[in-house]
């Protein structure tokens, strides 16, 4: 009897106790305590958008640079061109403005898919600091070949697989010209005889040859070419 006595009474004072600490509306500070939750709440939902946009964007990023043969690139690409860049600015999206962009001038010298201007001007997002440093391909006077995909509602495109879709074009001295992707032409004929067989499309007897052959680092700026009009379906 004792004992039960006792325990009801440490339980009325522990529950008077915590009927102390709860937060009542007539206390000076009712006012902001529904203040104080709206806050809390925003950052925790902030904070989770936050970090699935990071994650949907690295979802993104990592979709665009799977391996992709000559093909695939040629096959996605909206305009494919061989020019010199006249500019390159790095600025702020006009609309989005925490979005970094880099706005591309090139004088284009041949193109091989699509309808480009004789000056085309391209606007690429860069995903982060690497992306920014990559900027830097856009160098003026740089001879490049470039494989562009479609152009978003926000005005934004970039080479297909992002470095993939970008040769940059050198000369030696004897003007012979040699393109590199940002990935050294690694995996850039991988079975890709193959998929041209299962497609119908005919290889020139140059792109079978190269295909067959190929191995990473430059390759003859011809060859290249002959390539991407062979998947493109321009000769």
């Amino acid at each position: 009897m004792h004992t039960g006595r006792m325990l009801i009474a440490v339980s009325s004072e522990a529950a008077g106790c915590m009927r102390s600490r709860i937060p009542r509306f007539t206390d000076r500070h009712s006012a902001d305590q529904p203040r104080t939750f709206f806050r809390a709440a925003m950052a925790i939902l902030c904070a989770l958008t936050f970090s699935g946009l990071v994650s949907v964007q690295a979802r993104a990023q990592q979709a665009l640079t799977l391996p992709r043969g000559l093909d695939q690139l040629t096959a996605e690409a909206k305009v494919i061109v061989h020019g010199s860049v006249i500019s390159a600015k790095i600025e702020p999206h006009p609309q989005l403005k925490n979005l970094i962009t880099v706005v591309v001038a090139m004088r284009v010298i041949d193109s091989y898919k699509g309808n480009p201007p004789k000056t085309l001007v391209f606007r690429q997002y860069l995903w982060d600091l690497c992306a920014q440093l990559g900027a830097a391909e856009y160098g003026k006077g740089q001879e490049l070949l470039l494989l562009l995909g479609p152009v978003s509602e926000y005005g934004l495109t970039s080479p297909v697989g992002l470095e993939q879709g970008r040769f940059k074009i050198s000369r030696d001295r004897n003007g012979q010209a040699t393109a590199v992707n940002g990935r050294g032409n690694l995996g850039l004929f991988n079975l890709v005889e193959q998929r041209s067989r299962s497609r119908g499309v005919q290889l020139s007897p140059r792109t079978t040859a190269l295909v067959r052959n190929s191995k990473p680092g430059p390759l003859p700026l011809l060859d290249l070419e002959d390539a991407i009009r062979t998947f493109a379906g321009v000769r």
